[in-house]
């Protein structure tokens, strides 16, 4: 199922999934993760069979053709990196397509490799739409295998049921065979989740001090985070149904985490409820397949 081309040295690296097509609101993950990666050098340590484990129908390569002749195609891939962090930690990057096929044996495969290399916790990047303000810096909440991660970060309270992406079935792998699991998960403002937003992907990357001590800068981001909320500010500035949404986000916001910075943590308060937020999904998965 994959190839193995280099065998690195590392010591207890952290694996990282960032899997394109699965539930990204606002491009919070792939903006993670393209930042995290961005001018940093990275080993090809594996790439996985795309041919048993891609639709080709629904992703297909890219031809190119240079003055009629075609020259080539480039297939989408499915690429295992490592890298270190600013500190010096050793780091794995799971990244490409979202398989569509082989599921269980994909992440048996993910998961076999990671032990080979020693691997110390997984943890997946991910973001879904929200019934949260613009206003407010995203939050983070978390899937984790063990409660005391999940307290320390924050998480949904009660159950919820709702699609589940192949990075889950990685994760759920990954606990079977002993290593720890986590998914961070950003906040993305529900009437902005078709859209770039920028501030979602530096609460992803901050999340991983407290979740795993991986240490990444995040480079423009801040900048372009603050350009996007003035954006959206003037747009909606030029609606009063908007500005009227906008401000019972912030009401409910506040009533709920406090007005103060120091009144953030998530399982101190309830969030919205667990139907609520799978209603806001699968929306959001139909709104993608249309």
């Amino acid at each position: 199922m994959y190839s193995l081309y280099e065998r690195p040295e590392l010591d207890a690296p952290v694996l990282l999934l960032s899997l394109d097509g699965w539930i990204d609101a606002g491009l919070a993950a792939a903006t993670a993760r393209d930042t995290i990666l961005d001018g940093r050098e990275t080993l090809l340590v594996a790439t996985f069979d795309t041919d048993i484990l891609l639709d080709h129908r629904a992703r297909r390569p890219t031809m190119h053709i240079d003055d009629g002749v075609t020259t080539g195609l480039t297939w989408p891939s499915i690429e295992l990196h490592a890298t270190v962090d600013d500190a010096g930690n050793d780091v794995l990057v799971l990244m490409g397509a979202e398989p569509d096929h082989q599921w269980r044996g994909f992440a048996s495969a993910v998961c076999d490799l990671a032990l080979s290399m020693e691997v110390r916790g997984v943890i997946g990047l991910g973001a879904y739409p929200a019934p949260v303000p613009h206003t407010r810096a995203s939050r983070i909440v978390t899937t984790a295998t063990e409660r005391g991660v999940a307290r320390l970060i924050g998480h949904v309270p009660g159950r919820i049921d709702v699609p589940a992406g192949v990075q889950a079935a990685i994760e759920q792998h990954a606990t079977s065979v002993g290593m720890p699991a986590t998914g961070l998960w950003a906040q993305v403002p529900h009437y902005v989740a078709g859209m770039p937003y920028p501030g979602a992907a530096v609460s992803l990357i901050e999340a991983l001090v407290p979740a795993t001590d991986l240490h990444f800068g995040t480079g423009d981001l801040a900048s372009d985070a603050a350009d996007n909320r003035a954006r959206i500010d003037e747009l909606v500035a030029g609606n009063v149904e908007h500005q009227t949404m906008v401000r019972l986000l912030e009401e409910q916001d506040d009533a709920t985490f406090g007005a103060t910075p120091g009144a953030e943590r998530l399982d101190d308060a309830p969030l919205p409820s667990g139907d609520e937020l799978a209603a806001e999904l699968e929306q959001f998965l139909r709104d993608q397949d249309d």
